[in-house]
């Protein structure tokens, strides 16, 4: 994986490889003398390096894989004693230290940040780079003196003042003057250089770019310029004489004193002068001039991000987005195993580490500017340049400064965010509101769970009349109630909508991105359904990072919740049964979604359609970590979308007031007028209601009139019976066969006159209906015991598409669920499969029919009845079938509550009464193969006509019964006031079965 881009986003100071040491302001830096020469052909560096240190102290040399020649003090030579590439001296003070040595460093074609920040040093044609162990370095702050010799031709650049350059005799020489305590050093040099040079305030400004990016060099001089004159308005002077931007062959990224070093591919992209530049020139300040003790913490890289990269975003009023984006990369590359305190971090070595020292450590900056307030935060910046510059600075030091600043204690403040893993989680219950006289007041409760953080929340309440009111409010309690005094009834309150704390954001606020599919701890690869070649790439990536794969098959419930799914392919059935599969067009892509069932997982689908696509663009995904869909073609990417999110925690009202546009009200002719172009229309219904039945009766035949290709989809009816519907609306078979044929009365049971009408008028007309759901015993079994509980033949009668992550939907219907009795002993995971289960099978009957018939294919129209929560939002069955087959719709429903969004048209029709079919009045049960009676209500007209338990229904009006369906079919075609003539099988003691006749008048 080629991990060297990461620097397009970030570029860094670079902190040379020496062990740390505490400085005194008043002890004199050593004093290194080195001189070098390079043999380009060979790789080679051989150098001799004089070492003044005070004497009696050990001086520790870290060599490296460096060759040490000789070691002397003065004529005296000492033996070089070197364990794991260390050499440990004790100089006289009277001689200096004088170590000769030699080093190769051989490039390649393919040099690339190996260790997310470090690139290996090189010496080849190409040119020389050298920002490791290559030369003997030492754990002082030490003052450099370097002179270089070069083929004639070469161009050099270090840590310097002033450059000295002389040649002779076919060779260079360049002396470099750099009078200041430094933690290290280092060497740049290439053929091709052109030098081009400027100034600002006193400041020379120079920028050495390769002949091809020459052009290049304007641009970055004069950024550089404006850079140097914010950050001196900010901090003081530019501490140097000099400043340079420095283009480098191997893909560099560095930050180092007196100039910058980008590699090549960097400073062609336009937004590095926007942005990494002026990271990069604020180092100069933070790092490189006062340096970092990296025994208490690296504190520069925090800072520099605060005032730069942050800074820039803030300027255009972007800000907030920058702060919420460091805390979706907080979410996204930390967990608990790799979670550490910002006091614990010294440089980056990954995502999350980043995560931490970079965005965690700006945040907090941020909360400590909101705390103290602008004029002590800058006053303590310019007091931290002045105080502790060319020495180690730490977190302490910033502390002390900060107090002496704003006058008060912060050490509080310090140990929480500093001290400490982590970031506050808080979970906000809804506002009651109360109307106090003239004013209102809100409550609502503020939790913290796992640990309690001393917190200022800051939020907004948005009131009806467009105007906003800002308030802070204090939170140090694991359970803080919160009162807001207010002067209206507010719309809306937003906790923390500008990103000003440092927490763990809220679901509602987390977007599914890449970044949290590189970052997961726990990664299962779903193996695509066929060319598992194509993906190689993908899978030994991040298999190399922990990850195991597993076939699609092997997927279950279980797995889904405990894991992030990296799934291949579009049409893997996971990502069928999760989101109801995949469509895109793109030679590449990765769409990131919410795990349905696991909620803080994420699921990745990467689709490829040719290995060569995947090769191309695979490895540049994990620089765009916070995209939630990427589509490449031909390794180019094209187009990069986040999924919206809220901004803040909102807190919900308990109350929602609902507004309607009067003069919007219309008439029920009307709207079968807007609704006669959609290709589906869906009416939902109360299933007792007739005169919700009698509606839609008049939309089919509204749409008929202008129509004849339509076709009637019912959620009364299951699939398999589809072929009696159909020979029923042919006029084969009648009534009484059809209700039996499609076991009406077993499988639905509400009363058959409220759809006769519509069936009747289907049958008139040959107007087709269609069984839209699915055979019910299926869901009743997946609401027990889960999806995964079906059998491989059960699991053929469900259909493969599913999209399982409508969380509005899910949230709806934990209401119903919750309200359901014995809900507690329920799983609702299960009951929530169950009914997408149920929406997905009559969205999948509708398309299936579509699809089967071409001559609706241009034209052709459906009505859909079904229960108003399969329809409600749209969220059960129309939004499933529009994104199997695209087609318009529109949803009306009947005698519903208004609720935004609820519907296209909300109709409220006047009671209708009609035909009931009358009752016997009597329990009957034929589990013993025949109906008969077990209980009666009170005031049964059976028991008091002499009907008693345990008997068994033989006829009625002497058409022979043998099913309980068989006695309610006869019913229908009675009414209230007929005789029923009713023959029974009763049982007597000793006596036999007697057959007995009885008389009910209903």
């Amino acid at each position: 994986m080629i991990w060297y881009g990461f620097f397009i986003f970030l570029v860094v100071f670079f902190a040379p490889l020496t062990a740390q040491a505490a400085d005194s302001p008043t002890q004199a830096p050593t004093e290194y003398q080195l001189d070098v020469a390079f043999d380009v052909p060979n790789s080679k560096i051989m150098g001799t390096a004089r070492i003044n240190a005070p004497a009696g102290k050990e001086l520790v040399v870290r060599t490296g894989t460096l060759k040490i020649i000789e070691v002397r003090s003065g004529r005296h030579k000492i033996e070089a004693d070197i364990h794991d590439g260390i050499l440990k001296l004790v100089p006289s003070g009277e001689d200096a230290i004088v170590i000769v040595y030699e080093g190769v460093f051989k490039g390649g074609k393919n040099v690339t940040d190996t260790n997310y920040g470090v690139v290996p040093s090189v010496i080849d044609e190409q040119g020389i780079s050298l920002t490791g162990l290559w030369y003997p370095c030492i754990d002082e702050l030490s003052r450099y003196h370097l002179s270089a010799t070069l083929p004639e031709g070469f161009t050099a650049v270090s840590e310097a003042d002033e450059i000295r350059k002389s040649v002779d005799n076919g060779q260079v020489n360049f002396v470099f003057d750099f009078p200041h305590p430094a933690a290290g050093i280092n060497f740049l040099a290439a053929r091709e250089y052109g030098e081009i040079k400027s100034a600002v305030d006193g400041t020379d400004i120079y920028a050495y770019f390769f002949r091809e990016d020459r052009q290049l060099a304007g641009t970055y001089i004069d950024y550089a310029k404006k850079y140097i004159s914010l950050y001196e308005g900010m901090l003081g002077k530019y501490p140097y004489k000099r400043f340079s931007i420095v283009e480098n062959f191997l893909p560099s990224g560095y930050s180092i004193p007196t100039f910058t070093l980008l590699g090549r591919d960097i400073v062609r992209l336009p937004f590095i002068v926007e942005t990494s530049l002026g990271h990069e020139i604020l180092h100069q300040w933070f790092g490189n001039l006062v340096y970092v003790d990296y025994d208490k913490g690296n504190w520069a890289e925090g800072l520099t991000t605060y005032l730069a990269d942050h800074l820039y975003e803030e300027q255009k009023g972007r800000g907030w987005e920058y702060r919420k984006q460091i805390l979706i990369d907080y979410e996204s590359y930390v967990h608990e195993n790799n979670e550490l305190p910002v006091k614990d971090f010294t440089g980056r070595t990954d995502f999350s580490s980043k995560a931490i020292g970079y965005g965690k450590a700006a945040m907090v900056f941020h909360m400590l500017r909101r705390g103290i307030g602008d004029d002590a935060f800058d006053r303590s910046l310019r007091d931290l340049v002045q105080e502790k510059r060319f020495q180690r600075a730490s977190w302490d030091d910033i502390k002390s400064i900060v107090e002496k600043n704003s006058g008060k204690d912060w050490g509080w403040f310090f140990k929480q965010w500093i001290d400490n893993p982590g970031m506050p989680e808080l979970n906000i219950g809804a506002f009651d509101l109360k109307q106090k006289g003239a004013q209102y007041e809100a409550a609502f409760n503020v939790g913290q769970k796992s640990k309690v953080y001393r917190l200022e929340l800051p939020l907004t309440v948005s009131y009806l009349d467009g105007s906003e009111e800002r308030f802070t409010v204090p939170a140090d309690k694991d359970s803080t109630l919160v009162t807001l005094s207010l002067n209206g009834m507010p719309e809306k309150i937003v906790i923390d909508g500008g990103y000003d704390i440092a927490r763990r954001l809220d679901g509602k606020e987390l977007p599914p991105v890449v970044a949290a599919v590189i970052g997961a701890e726990k990664t299962v690869i779903v193996l695509p359904v066929r060319d598992t070649e194509t993906y190689r790439g993908v899978i030994e990536s991040f298999k190399e990072r922990g990850a195991v794969d597993k076939s699609p098959s092997e997927i279950r419930e279980t797995g889904m919740k405990s894991s992030t799914l990296v799934v291949l392919g579009n049409d893997n059935p996971v990502a069928e049964r999760l989101f109801g599969g995949i469509r895109t067009d793109a030679g590449f892509s990765v769409i990131v979604k919410n795990n349905p069932w696991a909620p803080g997982k994420v699921v990745g689908i990467i689709n490829g359609k040719t290995g060569k696509e995947v090769e191309d663009a695979f490895g540049k995904i994990f620089h765009y970590g916070k995209y939630s869909e990427l589509f490449f073609d031909k390794g180019m990417n094209y187009m990069k979308k986040t999924a919206e999110t809220d901004r803040g925690i909102n807190v919900d009202h308990k109350d929602h007031t609902v507004a309607v546009l009067v003069s919007a009200v219309t008439s029920p002719p009307e709207v079968l007028s807007r609704v006669s172009g959609k290709r589906i229309v869906y009416v939902g219904e109360y299933h007792d209601r007739f005169s919700n039945h009698a509606l839609q009766l008049e939309v089919i035949r509204a749409l008929y009139r202008k129509n004849k290709k339509i076709a009637i989809g019912m959620e009364m009816f299951q699939r398999p019976f589809q072929k009696v519907l159909d020979e029923y609306v042919a006029g084969a078979i009648d009534e009484r066969a059809m209700l039996k044929g499609t076991e009406y009365f077993k499988r639905w049971g509400f009363d058959y006159n409220l759809y006769r009408p519509v069936l009747t008028y289907a049958r008139e007309e040959k107007i087709p209906v269609i069984a839209l759901n699915i055979r019910n015993e299926i869901p009743d079994k997946v609401s027990k015991v889960g999806i995964d509980s079906l059998s491989e033949e059960e699991k053929k009668e469900i259909p493969a598409q599913m999209d399982l992550s409508d969380e509005d939907y899910k949230r709806r219907l934990r209401e119903i669920f919750q309200n359901h009795i014995g809900s507690k002993e329920k799983n609702f995971d299960f009951f929530c499969q169950s009914q997408i289960l149920w929406d997905e099978s009559m969205s999948q009957s509708i398309d299936d029919f579509l699809k089967s018939r071409p001559d609706f294919e241009k034209d052709g129209q459906v009505v859909v009845i079904a229960g108003s929560g399969h329809l409600s939002f749209g969220s059960g069955i129309p939004k499933r079938t529009f994104r199997r087959n695209g087609l318009d719709y529109a949803i009306l429903l009947n005698d519903i509550d208004i609720e935004k969004d609820i519907a296209d048209y909300l109709i409220y029709p006047e009671s209708v009464e009609g035909v009931t079919t009358p009752k016997i009045m009597a329990v009957l049960n034929d589990s013993q193969g025949k109906p008969a009676i077990t209980d009666f209500p009170e005031g049964s007209i059976s028991e008091k006509a002499g009907l008693k338990e345990g008997d068994v229904i033989l006829s009625i009006d002497d058409v022979p019964v043998k099913t309980i369906d068989d006695i309610r079919i006869e019913l229908l075609y009675k009414k209230k006031g007929d005789r029923l003539k009713v023959k029974v099988r009763r049982k007597r003691f000793l006596l036999g079965d007697t057959d007995k006749d009885f008389t009910l008048v209903l």
